[in-house]
């Protein structure tokens, strides 16, 4: 069902202002009706959509399939360590293969930053970056961007602070991305240097050390997840230090807005990032996350895969 020319959903960089809109917008009018969202029931009947991780992810693979089922598709998921890879084949030759047995779309994790775009020049069927080593993980930035416009409306007219590993994180890299597309009040990162690096601070982008600081009258608080896996001999703080620090407890969260979002983007650690009082606040928005991301990849898949959408998404 790919069109003549193959349009991808890669990275947020890459795509126009008005792409990262028509997006979000069909994104909302899935979450907003119910009857909008049972007219969309078949809409990808006879497709096949592959799912490829070659990183572990639970709640990313699941709503990836849940939006494509939805829609009515056929969700292939594909575990690379029982693959022929195993004997030798390399990551295209799998692409290549998958392709040749007529799929519609791959979804791709992997821990390699732009493989992506590498596959790109060879593919010739619309990919989904599902998270690219600390590139960008795009998916998660439009039901982000989602959350906040269902619960606050335009990022315009509001403080977004961003609080941990700002570097490592292809979340954080994706979103600040949008904010720079679509407009932000203030945006603020906080960290210690090792994780928030001074040369972040541009185009409008604070870096603030102390948390109680940067959390101050903020509309929107991300917290971070520290990924100890792509870390190279960076200082850190212990696990209570670094919460003394920079963990999200409910004494800091007052110092927010009193209608602040609280948003991670998970796994999350109680106690370390954030404190289980705050996460199962009625601010915290971590639950209705994981529940907009369906909408948000089942927007993905029709801006990809449903010629109507095709035509107003990527004109």
């Amino acid at each position: 069902m790919a069109s003549a020319k193959t349009f991808h959903f890669a990275s947020i960089a890459s795509l126009q202002t008005a792409q990262l809109r028509a997006l979000l917008d069909l994104s909302a009018t899935l979450a907003r009706s119910k009857k909008t969202l049972r007219s969309y029931k078949n809409s990808l009947s006879g497709c096949t959509i592959v799912n490829l991780f070659y990183e572990p992810s639970t709640r990313t693979r699941a709503s990836f399939s849940i939006a494509a089922r939805n829609l009515g598709a056929d969700v292939l998921d594909f575990t690379p360590r029982s693959s022929s890879e195993e004997k030798g084949e390399i990551l295209l030759d799998t692409f290549l293969t998958l392709q040749a047995m007529r799929t519609d779309a791959f979804v791709v994790r992997h821990p390699a930053a732009g493989v992506i775009q590498q596959l790109m020049r060879r593919v010739h069927i619309p990919l989904v970056n599902a998270g690219d080593g600390h590139h960008e993980h795009p998916s998660q930035t439009l039901l982000d961007l989602l959350t906040i416009r269902l619960h606050r409306g335009d990022t315009k007219r509001l403080k977004t602070v961003i609080v941990g590993d700002v570097l490592h994180s292809r979340v954080a890299r994706s979103f600040i991305f949008a904010l720079q597309k679509l407009g932000f009040g203030e945006l603020c990162l906080v960290g210690p240097q090792t994780l928030v690096p001074h040369y972040l601070q541009r185009d409008g982008v604070q870096v603030v050390r102390a948390m109680e600081t940067g959390i101050k009258d903020a509309d929107v608080v991300m917290m971070l997840r520290l990924q100890h896996e792509r870390m190279r001999d960076i200082y850190l703080p212990p696990g209570r230090e670094f919460y003394s620090l920079y963990g999200l407890s409910e004494e800091r969260l007052s110092l927010a807005n009193p209608k602040v979002l609280v948003m991670h983007p998970g796994p999350f650690n109680r106690g370390m990032e954030i404190s289980s009082r705050v996460a199962d606040s009625s601010r915290s928005l971590i639950l209705k996350q994981v529940e907009y991301g369906v909408y948000a990849r089942m927007a993905i898949f029709l801006s990809l895969l449903d010629g109507r959408h095709r035509g107003q998404i990527w004109r």
